[in-house]
């Protein structure tokens, strides 16, 4: 499971490694969902900054809930966000566009890990889910949470 950290890693290494990012949408909610880098290379321990936009594609005002998943699993536990937009609900007006962004940082410790330690490449995947059921009345997100 990734971490969450009120503050950055204490120590940057020498060694760099690639973050990817995946984006989705569930069919129900009308956005489009993208990184606006696919791909960025980063010190292990180094605070980074990426950047996701989202546009509500309906005439209505629409919210939504981003789930994430990394993969591989195991270095979930060292792939660990600062701050997040998936940390709470999102609502965009009809049409509106928005940039939206994640801190984090990949937990040194990693390469202390034998299951671990040789893992140059991590996917850092999101998909937002309609949260509310049309109403305006706010549901749970399918898969339980706000998965941090």
């Amino acid at each position: 499971v990734p971490q969450r950290a009120e503050r950055a890693a204490d120590q940057i290494l020498d060694r760099t490694i690639r973050i990817r990012f995946d984006a989705n949408v569930d069919p129900a909610l009308p956005w489009t969902f993208a990184p606006v880098k696919r791909v960025i290379d980063t010190k292990i321990g180094e605070t980074t900054l990426a950047y996701f936009k989202a546009t509500n594609n309906s005439n209505a005002p629409m919210s939504g809930t981003a789930v994430f998943n990394v993969v591989p699993e195991l270095a979930g536990r060292y792939f660990t966000k600062i701050e997040c937009f998936c940390f709470k609900q999102q609502t965009l007006a009809a049409g509106a566009s928005v940039e939206m962004p994640v801190t984090f940082f990949v937990d040194p410790k990693i390469v202390d890990d034998d299951d671990t330690k040789t893992i140059d490449e991590i996917t850092l995947s999101y998909t937002f889910y309609r949260a509310d059921n049309g109403s305006g009345v706010a549901t749970t997100t399918p898969g339980g949470g706000s998965g941090s």
